[in-house]
């Protein structure tokens, strides 16, 4: 996969039990986030309507993992960016 672009992607959700955020990697962000929305994403974001918030394009898989392992733990990053769901 080397030369490949992957992204680091952050997608919020309103729903009745107040908003939501997801992380995830991906090679292909739109694709990615359709499936989400389509129900065939991961389990956790079945049932809700996803939009985009927050990318980064990385050059490899390596440090597009990376960075979501970091992501997926700042809740105070993930709040801030979950603010523009309000």
């Amino acid at each position: 996969m080397s030369g490949d672009s992957c992204y680091v992607y952050v997608i919020g959700s309103r729903g009745k039990g107040g908003h939501r955020t997801y992380v995830g990697w991906t090679t292909d962000l739109d694709q990615r986030i359709a499936r989400h929305n389509d129900g065939t994403g991961a389990r956790s974001t079945r049932g809700r309507v996803w939009f985009l918030l927050y990318a980064e394009r990385h050059t490899d898989r390596r440090a597009a993992m990376s960075r979501e392992w970091h992501l997926k733990r700042d809740r105070t990053l993930r709040k801030m960016i979950a603010s523009a769901l309000v």
